[in-house]
């Protein structure tokens, strides 16, 4: 079955978003100074990175947003892999209401929001008047019984204003978020499954992840 990526790539620099740190990836070990601890011929790579978790695609957990959530380490498998997963177009949306989710059925799906800001990644533009969903959409979405909800947007909420309704309303309810996806365009609308799972880290709600869906 089809395997699609729907993250972007880390990179030395990369700025996911304004006023957070960008990753530094660099050598702990180097092939070459690796050479001395070895028999000739012989050479390894030892990486490090310093980052903090809102970096590239990456998956909010509750702890994100409450200090009693789960965190990365309490959430389960079946919460963030193999899910049943629908694709909602929002077209030219900024603010994606209710409405974009009645007469679908989400329950226990992972529902991906599809608004093209992907096409921004590494712009000035990515971060400026970007879609998200409001409240409404948000109480809809718990409501609907939706297991997890993804969006390839700068942020599920509205950043020119400094409340978080979206991420209360859906961490609130124990429902994982999926940030800064791409590649939604090349899903079917529904018949595939979405996995975005991150490490087991204790004390910590947000890492980066490896997202994809497989084609049914």
């Amino acid at each position: 079955m089809p395997l699609i990526d729907l993250s972007h790539t880390i990179e030395d620099g990369l700025i996911t978003y304004k006023g957070l740190p960008a990753p530094l990836i660099c050598d702990h070990l180097s092939r070459e100074a690796s050479r001395a601890n070895y028999d000739p011929g012989t050479e390894f790579q030892i990486g490090r990175i310093e980052m903090v978790g809102n970096t590239g695609t990456y998956l909010d957990t509750p702890f994100h947003r409450y200090a009693d959530g789960e965190d990365l380490s309490e959430v389960g498998l079946d919460r963030v892999a193999a899910l049943p997963g629908i694709v909602v177009q929002a077209g030219d949306l900024q603010a994606i209401d209710a409405d974009s989710f009645r007469d679908l059925d989400l329950s226990g799906r992972a529902v991906l929001v599809h608004t093209g800001w992907a096409r921004h990644w590494r712009t000035d533009a990515y971060f400026e008047n970007h879609p998200f969903l409001t409240e409404a959409a948000a109480v809809f979405l718990v409501d609907a019984g939706a297991v997890l909800v993804g969006i390839d947007s700068h942020n599920i909420d509205d950043t020119r204003t400094r409340s978080r309704p979206a991420h209360t309303q859906l961490l609130g309810a124990g429902i994982p978020i999926c940030e800064h996806m791409r590649g939604l365009e090349l899903l079917p609308d529904a018949g595939f499954r979405f996995t975005a799972t991150p490490p087991k880290v204790k004390a910590f709600g947000t890492f980066p992840v490896r997202a994809f869906a497989e084609i049914e």
